[in-house]
């Protein structure tokens, strides 16, 4: 799985915002400061419940943040978005 940029996933301290599409068209976001595991982990059903009963299709995207409190604020935004609003935040200057 692929960000498009690797340099910044590794980059210590950095907390993600992301956005996964489930099986049955739902969306899913989360934050994370390991974006990989936390991705393999939703599917291998290890992951919220959420993703538990609604299995991952793909990843939609990630967007890095400086800190948990900053990921955690996109968090809320992106949630309270339509659903045809959410694809298109990862990629806005939402910060």
């Amino acid at each position: 799985m692929s960000t498009g940029d690797d340099a910044v996933q590794a980059r210590s301290g950095s907390w993600w915002l992301y956005l996964i599409e489930c099986r049955d068209g739902s969306f899913y976001a989360g934050i994370t400061n390991d974006l990989d595991a936390r991705y393999a982990a939703h599917v291998a059903g290890r992951g919220a419940r959420y993703t538990r009963s609604h299995p991952p299709l793909r990843l939609i995207g990630a967007r890095p943040y400086a800190d948990r409190a900053a990921a955690s604020r996109a968090e809320w935004e992106i949630k309270q978005l339509p659903r045809h609003r959410k694809p298109g935040y990862l990629s806005e200057g939402a910060d």
